[in-house]
């Protein structure tokens, strides 16, 4: 048996939370061990913060003497969240709508990073640090995807085991 499960959220606080507590009573009812529950949604917690606070700056793209150019496109004020446990592995993904990771992104400790650029990339290293396998990317003028998998462990007597 497996799980899947995909949230379309607003770009607000409140809906970080409630992406993490979906997440972890999808996990409990399955039967992941509770330490491994933790560590995704923590991680979670820190994808959807990240979706929030930079995920909608992308602007509609056209033409200058088109109506809607240089407005904020009609999908910047949301973000996704898609969840599958399949097996032994739970993989994760937020995705939003803004102008996605700079070309030049490097996963690198944040203590190698300038003070401004350190503040600003601490969830994306919480991320790593959290999962057994990250990809940050772009998707050409849709925004940034972020994707994290974590291999599972089971509560004796789990639902959904291997």
């Amino acid at each position: 048996m497996s799980i899947w499960w995909s949230l379309h959220l607003r770009r607000e606080a409140a809906s970080v939370p409630l992406a993490r507590r979906f997440l972890l009573g999808t996990m409990e009812t399955a039967g992941v061990d509770p330490d491994i529950s933790f560590d995704l949604s923590v991680a979670l917690s820190e994808a959807c913060a990240n979706a929030v606070e930079h995920g909608g700056d992308r602007t509609v793209l056209g033409e200058p003497e088109d109506s809607g150019y240089g407005r904020p496109s009609a999908d910047s004020g949301q973000y996704r969240v898609t969840a599958y446990l399949d097996g032994e592995t739970c993989r994760i993904e937020v995705s939003d709508s803004g102008p996605g990771f700079p070309a030049r992104r490097a996963l690198r400790p944040a203590a190698h990073h300038p003070q401004s650029e350190a503040e600003s990339g601490r969830g994306l290293d919480l991320i790593q640090q959290l999962s057994d396998h990250v990809q940050f990317g772009n998707r050409p003028g849709r925004g940034a995807v972020v994707s994290f998998d974590k291999v599972l462990k089971w509560r004796e007597g789990a639902l959904l085991t291997v």
